[in-house]
């Protein structure tokens, strides 16, 4: 696993839950497999994410910073950036 690859397994391994009831994995290699089948995006800064859900067109408009990154489906990474996850 690359270093960036691994932050974002050992993220979501630990954090599942925020996004997903129950939990869906139990190693770091099946964070890093259901990551890759869900298409999951590491974006720099929260102008990054807001420009990413734009483009998606999900409706944000009236979101604040501090209320975007407390959606489920962003995580905040150790090193500052942020991973998101459409499951």
């Amino acid at each position: 696993m690359e270093g960036y690859e691994q932050e974002c397994a050992e993220v979501f391994l630990k954090e599942q839950c925020k996004l997903i009831p129950e939990p869906v994995v139990s190693t770091l290699e099946e964070a890093l497999e259901f990551l890759e089948d869900c298409f999951a995006v590491v974006l720099e800064s929260v102008e990054e994410v807001r420009a990413y859900w734009e483009e998606e067109g999900v409706d944000i408009e009236n979101l604040s910073d501090e209320e975007l990154l407390e959606q489920p489906e962003i995580f905040e990474l150790p090193s500052g950036k942020y991973l998101v996850v459409e499951a």
